[in-house]
């Protein structure tokens, strides 16, 4: 996968929304991309693990989480998962737990922070919808690029 969320920016200025910058690295994977699955959450991971027991194919799982900052919505099981099953990345509005072991995995994660605290398992969410954050509205279906340098979100594949 060869691209820079720069080097899209200068090629496609009108076609992408770049998210401000909020979130920090966590997984292995420094760059990814892919088309965009979302679920919205509040202090509860339910919706985000039955998501990522799906195969991923490539693509990234925008989690709403309103920007919590009291609990975990993220930790090194469901990365792992997000691994296996072919998930290019995750993007957590909010945080995630087990950073270091999430660093060693082959998949692109993105958080507000770390926090050692667990979420609830109430399954209380939505999945499929829009979801905005950061200055971007992420939907379904609309492609995700993200590297060093950020996070850009364009209406079709800017790569293919």
């Amino acid at each position: 996968m060869e691209f820079t969320t720069a080097d899209l920016c200068d090629a496609f200025p009108g076609l992408v929304q770049v998210a401000q910058p909020l979130f920090r690295g966590y997984g292995g994977l420094e760059k990814f991309a892919g088309p965009i699955e979302t679920v919205r959450v509040h202090e509860d991971n339910t919706l985000v693990r039955e998501t990522l027991e799906t195969p991923g194919r490539g693509r990234v799982l925008v989690v709403d989480g309103g920007g919590s900052l009291k609990c975990a919505l993220m930790g090194g099981r469901l990365a792992g998962l997000a691994q296996s099953n072919g998930w290019s990345g995750v993007i957590v509005n909010g945080c995630i737990r087990d950073a270091v072991e999430i660093g060693q995995l082959r998949v692109g994660i993105r958080a507000l922070n770390a926090v050692p605290m667990r979420s609830g398992k109430n399954g209380a969410g939505e999945r499929g919808g829009t979801v905005s954050f950061a200055g971007v509205t992420f939907a379904p279906g609309c492609f995700i690029y993200v590297d060093s340098d950020g996070m850009l979100v364009a209406e079709r594949d800017l790569l293919g």
